[in-house]
């Protein structure tokens, strides 16, 4: 694509940034749908985030900022205005620029994350999900696939209190829906989702154990890079069917894209 002075920019913002796979993907949507628009992954650290947002809101030419690990609860903080599911969830993973400068944040990744399933053929009605993660990415997902009709949810995390939040937020939100705080042990559950950040880094543990996969269950991950991460190959092991942390990027892409249109008044 062509890039001129009259095209909008937006940024991937993670730290790390190296793993990143939205930008390429965007630009080659946005130049197959004739959009003036170019994405650039960009490395933000937690402690620059507040003065990286600061800046956005004053760049005219700049769109937004698709948002990733870590900064997907603190940049909601940060954030004029956002979406329902962003505030159910505290937590963006795109945000807009208006062009008064002001910022509008949206959380994609539940919708994403559904989408990817269903458009692979694994429906969530009925099914007994269990859920490692309580972060922002977990809690968009856990509101998606509840939406989606499953007929219980476990969360486990290493740190309790965020599971039993986000279990008290679910019985709220969901009455009928059976939701608990549980150990790592994934037997009965239909559908496994790794909803954390751990399989990016080389050397990170698999985030449950993985002794207990069974073959009649699907084991999905949110991870994109590496594409099978070490849960996704103990599961492939033992014959369970897997699903990539890719569909949830590839699902919401259109939404992303719309969202990064250049502002509006």
């Amino acid at each position: 694509m062509t890039i001129t002075g009259a095209t909008a920019l937006c940024f991937t913002i993670a730290s790390p940034v190296g793993h990143v796979r939205t930008p390429a993907a965007f630009n080659a949507l946005a130049e197959q749908g004739g959009r003036d628009v170019v994405m650039a992954p960009l490395e933000v650290t937690p402690v620059d985030l507040p003065d990286f947002l600061r800046l956005m809101r004053r760049l005219p030419n700049v769109v937004g900022a698709v948002v990733t690990v870590p900064h997907k609860s603190a940049a909601a903080a940060l954030c004029d205005t956002f979406s329902e599911r962003a505030a159910a969830c505290a937590a963006v993973n795109v945000i807009r620029r208006t062009a008064r400068g002001t910022l509008e944040g949206d959380m994609l990744d539940g919708v994403g994350f559904v989408t990817g399933l269903e458009r692979a053929g694994h429906k969530l009605q009925g099914r007994s999900v269990f859920l490692a993660g309580a972060g922002g990415a977990a809690r968009a997902i856990a509101f998606a696939v509840a939406e989606a009709g499953a007929s219980r949810i476990a969360v486990y995390n290493r740190t309790q209190s965020r599971a039993l939040a986000l279990v008290e937020q679910l019985r709220q939100r969901f009455p009928r829906m059976a939701a608990s705080a549980t150990k790592d042990d994934v037997r009965g559950f239909d559908i496994i989702i790794n909803a954390t950040s751990l399989g990016l880094k080389p050397g990170d543990p698999i985030p449950i154990d993985a002794s207990y996969i069974t073959p009649d269950q699907l084991v999905a991950e949110i991870v994109m890079q590496p594409e099978r991460t070490p849960l996704i190959e103990a599961a492939a092991a033992v014959g369970a069917r897997i699903h990539l942390g890719r569909a949830m990027l590839d699902a919401q892409l259109d939404l992303i894209a719309d969202y990064l249109s250049p502002p509006r008044g």
